[in-house]
């Protein structure tokens, strides 16, 4: 009987972990995440806003010790690798995102665990803070990136679409978190679609893209979506 099979994979070797990574770009700082010397600018940028933490996996900190531990707890997992986003140059952390679930076997990756300070949401700093977390797997051997979230969150299913992450499914009932269901949304960009995706970015990201007001000419969803392999519909 001939029966379909996946395409060859010859000679794939297991892939580098994402560890002591320094990525810089036009707007954008990463580093590896610092408990205890990050949490208090974290904080600074973080406090008050509970809100941010609504589809996270911890409670909303009260304060700043409260949310030292969870960098702490956060830098503690070995199988995770969180990075601080500061604008290019600067000492103040605006944000933190991580490579979250890291197969190097298989090539594949996530970015998760994401938590963006209101300063840093829909910036440049942060679409190219993404940028440069996903050009580094693909640049380093990967086949595969993942952004999963909470299905009932909109601006993180947007955010994936516009970052080019096509649509995959939703899991049923995946996790109990904070003693809630979560239902969650699947997304992801293969070594295939960056191809079209990082010479999309690039354009978005070029100085020639922005007025002197700083506004974007061209959306980067806009240069995204002919790169999608599906689409989200919930958000179509």
């Amino acid at each position: 009987m001939d029966r379909p099979l996946g395409f060859e994979v010859p000679e794939f070797e297991a892939v580098p972990e994402p560890l002591d990574l320094h990525l810089v770009g036009e707007w954008a700082e990463l580093r590896p995440l610092d408990a205890v010397g990050d949490a208090p600018g974290l904080w600074s940028q973080m406090a008050g806003h509970d809100w941010l933490w609504d589809y996270l996996f911890e409670p909303a900190p009260q304060t700043e010790t409260d949310f030292a531990g969870i960098l702490e707890d956060l830098q503690a997992k070995t199988d995770k690798f969180a990075y601080v986003i500061r604008a290019k140059g600067q000492e103040t952390p605006l944000g933190y995102a991580c490579f979250w679930t890291t197969v190097t076997s298989m090539g594949s990756n996530e970015i998760g665990n994401v938590n963006l300070s209101p300063a840093l949401q829909r910036t440049p700093i942060a679409t190219e803070g993404f940028y440069l977390m996903t050009d580094w797997v693909f640049q380093n051997g990967y086949r595969r990136m993942e952004w999963k979230c909470n299905a009932l969150n909109a601006p993180s299913r947007r955010a994936a679409q516009r970052l080019g992450f096509s649509f995959e499914g939703v899991l049923r009932n995946h996790m109990i978190v904070k003693g809630r269901n979560r239902d969650t949304a699947w997304f992801a960009i293969t070594d295939q679609d960056w191809v079209g995706l990082r010479e999309a970015y690039e354009t978005w990201l070029s100085p020639e893209n922005f007025d002197a007001a700083g506004v974007q000419r061209t959306s980067l969803a806009d240069l995204t979506a002919p790169h999608l392999f599906t689409t989200d519909p919930t958000l179509t």
